[in-house]
């Protein structure tokens, strides 16, 4: 982690917006193609190019589809080949999430990811935001030493909207091996404030550091740089 206690986590989807990301000041980023869908696997040669190109752990995201969280046998044989070969390509962890139709974290399918991963760290990511119950999830989780971040908005469209539920799983998961890592919504004007509130130390920034906001934008270096000057201060 650079300068700050607070990690900051940025969303690449090129080899541009890696390097842009970094110079400005990202900790680690998310590697993940087909923002719109809200992230799918990238290819190899996108995991490959990246991760030559920054001095940053890269996290890249395992997600077959955008249907549901809900896999079956078939998305688990692509998943858990996605992970081996995403380790192979140089990941430094991997980002992923699996629920059961009662909208439970799914524990067998997690621990079969774990596996793959053969010691990678895993953030579990925002399939969090889907289950009926975030306190007993995160109980769940806590119980798997690789889970390393939990990504959420508090069950939220906008994680600003829930900082005090972000505050008590920040609370649950304090002292274990397991970061509350906040996002969706975040934006440069509130996120010195939205810290501030809900003690979180780490963040997780999309279409907020993007040029005008936009999640197909290119990252712009400037509002991320924004973003790493106030969490210094912060």
């Amino acid at each position: 982690m650079s300068r700050s206690s607070v990690l900051l986590e940025v969303i690449a989807t090129t080899v541009a917006d890696a390097r842009l990301a970094v110079q400005a000041g990202a900790d680690r980023l998310e590697l993940i193609t087909a923002m719109g869908e809200g992230g799918l696997t990238p290819s190899v040669g996108m995991i490959e190019a990246v991760v030559a190109a920054v001095e940053r752990p890269v996290n890249v995201i395992v997600r077959p589809h955008s249907r549901s969280f809900i896999y079956d046998a078939d998305d688990y044989t692509v998943m858990l080949r996605d992970v081996r070969t995403a380790k192979a390509a140089g990941a430094q962890g991997v980002v992923i999430g699996m629920l059961t139709p009662d909208a439970q974290i799914d524990t067998d399918g997690l621990a079969r990811a774990i596996e793959a991963a053969d010691g990678l760290p895993i953030t579990f990511h925002r399939a969090f935001d889907e289950v009926l119950d975030q306190r007993r999830a995160l109980d769940a989780l806590l119980r798997f030493n690789a889970v390393t971040n939990v990504l959420t908005s508090g069950g939220e469209p906008s994680v600003l909207m829930a900082e005090a539920t972000i505050r008590a799983l920040v609370k649950q998961a304090e002292g274990s091996h397991c970061t509350v890592l906040a996002g969706a919504g975040l934006t440069v004007e509130a996120v010195r404030g939205f810290v501030q509130a809900t003690q979180v130390r780490a963040v997780h920034f999309g279409s907020g550091v993007r040029v005008d906001g936009n999640g197909m934008a290119p990252v712009d270096p400037h509002r991320v740089a924004q973003v790493r000057a106030l969490l210094d201060e912060a």
